[in-house]
């Protein structure tokens, strides 16, 4: 067997070894569900950063673009922001589930 031959075998093996990279789709979709799953009592940017898996500056700048688009809210507790989804935002990231759930039957990655 040769190098190149135990390569493709544990590329095939292991599903994790060829990283893909998230659209921006995929984070926002990702930073919603988070959110969602946080419940209305919401959750702080640390927890969404770790759930996530974004760096700190990445969900402050999506979240930033989901709150301007009034899909979640902010609110301030002491020195923490929280952030919570809105109606709209429940309602996009259903949507948005549907969506995804078509683009895997028909695999096609977005």
């Amino acid at each position: 067997m040769t190098s190149t031959d135990t390569m493709a075998s544990i590329e095939s093996s292991v599903p994790f070894t060829r990283h893909r990279h998230r659209t921006a789709l995929g984070i926002t979709c990702d930073i919603l569900q988070v959110c969602v799953d946080a419940g209305m009592d919401g959750i702080s940017i640390t927890k969404i950063s770790q759930k996530a898996n974004l760096s700190h500056n990445a969900v402050m700048r999506n979240c930033k673009k989901l709150i301007d688009a009034g899909m979640i809210r902010t609110s301030r507790i002491k020195t923490k922001y929280i952030f919570a989804t809105t109606e709209k935002g429940i309602k996009f990231y259903q949507e948005l589930q549907k969506f995804q759930d078509i683009i895997r039957e028909v695999n096609i990655r977005y």
